[in-house]
């Protein structure tokens, strides 16, 4: 399987206009790529080849004087930039076919975007030099933060850099997966708002709402953001102090989700989720708490860890009742507005915490051997119903006065009154 690992990076001043250079000739290599393809679609013409492309973008284009700078850099990543573009016709092609979610026609790029990125493959000689610096070709050897080894060699790098002025290396590398020791647990996850999780076991983990902890932080930035004149370089600084608050937030999420996702495929043999509709709810009036939330990052973890380490993964449908069903007997009791937390089930009696009591249907929807017995049922005593009362059919003496037998079809004395 391939994994991507990613690193900070801190080139210096003149690696910095190296890469920023490089940037800008992979963008307009893209757009010039793009716009002869659109001209060919709007005359009629077939659809233009990528090594047609390659011949007229690049290496002709490197012999006039108004492309003459593309020789500047590498030409690998001039090279990855057209491959760029054919996945993004192929995507938008397979979303027409069905193949997979629609997609939009590809776009021409801009110099202002958040995130500029480009690739290096093994042609272009790329190394991690004996010093632990990452040597790219017309760029230098760049300081490498490395929080971690690598698995292997790696097939690529991909430098990027993001809204808040951050450098990052990204490497694709291909890894075999490492299976744990089998335990016997086996979860289900309910994920929500008020907890960001709750296990089958009873386990609940509280939403750490990092994005309405810094609303006050990004508010007081935005708002200097605003008054800064257009175009002026205090602008430019205010805009950099809003992207690095809101990349806080995003660091500090990605890291809660990774530590969580972790812990669980390593504590469980089996991990079920529900199938949610975040693009529906995505347009209520809690659209900023769910994004802030972040299920869908969260569930792409789970998914991808219990392949890395040979555990099982679930994903049960969105239509499955299971804040309707009774986790102890199976009894479905209709639908229930958001506001009851905890619920009394008509059949057998048993209360219900609402939440738990949907984390342990979600891991039984997924055949998971899961048990109720943790999960903070309490049953309560409950009247017989008068067809069940009185004399057994065997003759034996009432039992009604027992309170040990209470709901077990018991005489209540004053039942159905």
């Amino acid at each position: 399987m391939q994994l991507r690992y990613s690193f900070r990076l801190y080139p210096n001043g003149p690696q910095r206009s190296a890469l920023a250079r490089a940037f800008g000739c992979a963008r307009v290599v893209y757009n010039d790529a793009l716009r002869a393809r659109e001209t060919a679609r709007a005359a009629g013409e077939a659809f233009v080849k990528t090594g047609d492309l390659s011949k007229l973008l690049i290496t002709e284009a490197k012999l006039t004087e108004e492309r003459a700078w593309l020789g500047e850099v590498s030409a690998v990543v001039l090279q990855q930039s057209l491959r760029d573009l054919d996945t993004a016709y192929r995507n938008f092609f397979d979303g027409l076919k069905g193949k997979r979610p629609r997609m939009g026609a590809p776009r021409f790029k801009s110099r202002k975007d958040n995130r500029q990125a480009v690739r290096f493959t093994a042609n272009a000689r790329w190394k991690i030099t004996a010093g632990g610096d990452l040597s790219l070709p017309k760029i230098g050897d760049v300081r490498v933060k490395w929080s971690r080894n690598l698995p292997c060699v790696p097939s690529t790098v991909t430098v990027i850099k993001d809204a808040a002025g951050r450098y990052f290396a990204s490497f694709v590398v291909q890894a075999e997966p490492v299976t744990l020791a089998e335990t016997d647990r086996t979860v289900g996850i309910d994920l929500g708002l008020g907890h960001f999780a709750v296990l089958s076991d009873g386990t609940k983990i509280g939403a750490p709402r990092f994005l309405r902890r810094a609303e006050k932080k990004l508010k007081r930035e935005q708002r200097r953001l605003s008054r800064k004149a257009r175009g002026s370089r205090n602008r430019d600084k205010a805009r950099i102090k809003v992207a690095r608050a809101h990349a806080q937030v995003a660091d500090a999420r990605r890291e809660f989700h990774h530590q969580l996702s972790t812990r669980l495929i390593r504590d469980n043999q089996a991990v079920a989720v529900e199938d949610l509709a975040v693009k529906g709810l995505a347009r209520t009036r809690l659209a900023k708490s769910v994004h802030d939330a972040g299920w869908s990052a969260f569930v792409t973890m789970l998914e991808y860890k219990a392949a890395k380490f040979g555990r099982g993964f679930h994903r049960i449908g969105r239509f499955e009742p299971t804040s309707q069903v009774c986790s102890q007997c199976g009894v479905k009791d209709g639908p229930k507005p958001l506001h009851i937390r905890v619920w009394e089930c008509g059949a057998c009696g048993a209360v219900l915490d609402r939440d738990i009591n949907v984390a342990v249907n979600v891991a039984k929807a997924a055949g998971l051997a899961v048990s109720a017995c943790r999960a903070q049922v309490r049953p309560v005593l409950v009247p017989a119903r008068r067809g069940e009362a009185g004399t057994h059919r065997d003759g034996s003496a009432d039992r009604g006065r027992n309170p040990r037998l209470l709901g077990q079809g018991a005489e209540v004395k004053g039942a159905g009154r």
